[in-house]
């Protein structure tokens, strides 16, 4: 199940993104120094331009990166944000419930699926959310 995820994590979830942050200098032919913030401050500044995307968006239009709660051991919290659909999946002897889950700071194609038990016992305030929904 996720929760506490580290930037040097691969997955579904690890994170992609964060940013933007002002360019510095270049160093050699294909890395960039970057100006990160002092939360940041454990990651090292220079990447590689593979790892960077060109900046789109207006930046109003942006997530605060205060909300980014880095802890000095570059991990962060991540929590359910809504349960998108419950199927039930049967197999020969029992019954089990799995939940699609919206994560904070992803998009609903990035959903995941988690055993519903689980989230109840993780998480039981998302159910509350979701039965109040169903029964006003």
């Amino acid at each position: 199940m996720k929760g506490i995820k580290r930037f040097n994590m691969k997955g579904k979830l690890a994170p992609r993104y964060i940013g933007p942050f002002k360019v510095l200098e270049r160093k050699g032919e294909v890395a960039y120094q970057l100006e990160l913030l002092e939360s940041l401050s454990g990651i090292h500044d220079v990447f590689h331009v593979s790892q960077l995307k060109k900046c789109l968006r207006v930046p109003e239009e942006q997530i605060p990166l205060e909300e980014l709660n880095v802890k000095e051991d570059l991990t962060y919290k991540e929590y359910p944000v809504k349960i998108l659909e419950i199927p039930e999946r049967v197999t020969r002897s029992k019954v089990i419930r799995m939940c699609k889950v919206q994560w904070n700071r992803y998009s609903e194609e990035e959903a995941t699926w988690e055993r519903e038990e689980d989230l109840k016992a993780e998480y039981p305030q998302l159910f509350e959310a979701t039965s109040s929904k169903s029964q006003g």
